[in-house]
């Protein structure tokens, strides 16, 4: 009788979060995760402030009813905007990018690209200067990143187009790191890195993620007699059930059971 230690629970608008599962998966098997993509609003990038805060508090009554012991916040956008929702109304530990990833910076010179919602926050300058006041942060809106990897629009000239002018101001400030702040960036990585010059590091939050919940789960769980290498995925959307397999089979190679859900209603069934 070989027990999954924990079940966690993350979600995002879309596919963005499986760049988070992926990492979370490989540094911590042995655990049953629930993802929950509201594809049904997706982008969040372009939302306002209420919008975002409206939904982190039906994703966290949804969870509520999931009997989760852990949440990982994939989704850069409501991380920035409605944390403090997350966490008050969830009564398990809640894992974020943001906050995860700060503590970690190193460079001098930090170029962060993310959502517009995001940005506007600047949430990622102010998580950065609280550990190292001294250091110059530049955030960029990119509007369309999402829409086009939500298509799989990722090999166009567009798309490169796109990127080349989204990092154009910020190779000009000679930035040294480069952190991807929206969890479907880091899908994009290959042509990132194309158009990047070497000198500059690219940083994926989710890798600071990831290592915070493994401290936790360790200080939680034995793992000594542990073998095996199980994960169990159950994947919830709230639209376009139909594309949603394929998508996952494509970036995690899983073919995952996914169920339709809505997050207006209440009194849910896990």
């Amino acid at each position: 009788s070989f027990k999954l230690d924990m079940r966690i629970g993350l979600f995002d608008s879309g596919i963005g979060g499986f760049s988070v599962l992926k990492k979370v998966i490989e540094l911590c098997p042995d655990n049953s995760f629930i993802y929950l993509a509201d594809t049904a609003r997706l982008p969040y990038g372009v939302k306002t402030t209420n919008e975002i805060k409206k939904i982190a508090e039906e994703i966290s009554s949804w969870f509520n009813y999931q009997k989760i012991d852990a949440f990982l916040v994939a989704c850069n956008t409501t991380n920035a905007i409605a944390l403090d929702i997350l966490k008050n109304n969830l009564d398990v530990p809640v894992f974020d990018l943001i906050g995860s990833v700060a503590s970690t910076i190193k460079e001098s010179r930090v170029g962060v690209l993310a959502t517009p919602s995001t940005v506007k926050t600047k949430a990622y300058t102010n998580a950065i200067l609280e550990f190292k006041p001294k250091t110059f942060v530049i955030e960029q809106p990119c509007p369309e990143f999402v829409p086009m990897i939500e298509m799989d629009n990722i090999n166009s000239d567009e798309i490169t187009d796109v990127a080349t002018g989204y990092l154009q101001p910020l190779l000009k400030q000679k930035i040294h790191s480069l952190i991807l702040g929206c969890s479907h960036y880091p899908l994009i990585t290959p042509l990132l890195t194309e158009i990047l010059p070497s000198g500059v590091k690219l940083i994926d939050p989710a890798e600071s993620l990831s290592l915070k919940l493994k401290l936790f789960m360790d200080s939680k769980t034995n793992n000594f007699s542990k073998k095996k290498k199980l994960v169990d995925l159950k994947f919830y959307v709230t639209s376009n059930l139909k594309n949603f397999p394929q998508k996952a089979k494509h970036w995690l190679d899983v073919f995952p059971e996914v169920n339709l859900v809505s997050l207006q209603k209440k009194g849910w069934v896990s």
